[in-house]
């Protein structure tokens, strides 16, 4: 009997260490939507996050602030600028696609800056556990100049928090391929270019979206109203489209929507006094 019960000690005690070196994601699971409470709402990004929720504000192009109820702020395709305000992300991504996505000079004030992209064709590999949020990315590539391509030159940055699996994804040049599927795993949150060109064209970030399945789809990068609602009506057979208004929102695994939805923001800088 002692024998049997000190084995399934080192049995409990292996299994432990053997989790506790894993780096999980929880973004495989499917999160389901409680029924019956409200949708996503827009706040200032100044005011306190009830508990498990998350505020995302559409900054400008491609760059979104993400806040948690915890106080950490992250700011995706950071390009140096994000408003008139004091506000000093504490982690930021980038990509190189074009200079509207990235900045060579980040403030040396942020603990985290995060490049899309590694040496040619090397790509990069991030896995930031802050605590309440978990950064990783899955790594796609790009045409580069002169009708070229980078191997790997761009990242899809995911954001683990709240219980919710946030995915960005960046300036996207093609479909990813099953293995990048695979590691982007379920995402709850999506924020996809839309413009149709730069990217990708509008029908294959239809498709894109279509298999990720999210529950709410932010698009970015569209340079005109008229761009926007082309990619909208594409959607629209599949998806509800929420008009916000503004340019934040808040969201918690409770107030997922039942059905995928199109929330539609408008970008506007950081002030100060908001």
């Amino acid at each position: 009997m002692i024998r049997f019960l000190l084995s399934s000690l080192l049995i409990l005690i292996a299994a432990s260490a053997s989790a506790q070196d894993r780096r999980p994601s929880h973004c495989i699971a499917i999160a389901d939507a409680a029924p019956g409470l409200k949708y996503l709402h827009r706040a200032s990004y100044r005011e306190p996050l009830p508990d498990y929720t998350v505020r995302l504000h559409y900054i400008a192009h491609a760059s979104f602030l993400i806040q948690t109820q915890g106080g950490l702020n992250a700011v995706t395709d950071f390009t140096g600028f994000i408003g008139n305000t004091d506000l000093i992300p504490d982690v930021v991504t980038m990509n190189h696609a074009h200079d509207t996505h990235w900045t060579a000079n980040p403030d040396p004030a942020i603990a985290h800056a995060l490049k899309g992209w590694g040496a040619f064709g090397q790509g990069a590999d991030h896995h930031l556990d802050l605590g309440e949020m978990l950064v990783r990315n899955v790594s796609t590539d790009i045409r580069s100049q002169f009708g070229g391509e980078e191997t790997r030159g761009n990242s899809i940055f995911i954001f683990e928090v709240a219980g919710l699996c946030i995915g960005h994804l960046g300036h996207l040049h093609h479909e990813p391929n099953d293995a990048q599927y695979a590691a982007i795993g379920r995402l709850d949150v999506v924020m996809a270019p839309v413009d149709g060109g730069y990217t990708v064209p509008q029908a294959t970030m239809i498709r894109i979206l279509k298999r990720l399945k999210s529950s709410v789809v932010i698009p970015m990068h569209w340079f005109s109203d008229l761009g926007l609602r082309t990619f909208v009506d594409g959607m629209s057979e599949s998806f509800d489209v929420i008009r916000v208004g503004g340019p934040s929102i808040e969201v918690s695994l409770a107030t997922l929507p039942k059905r995928p939805t199109i929330f539609l923001l408008r970008p506007a800088w950081l002030r100060g006094r908001e």
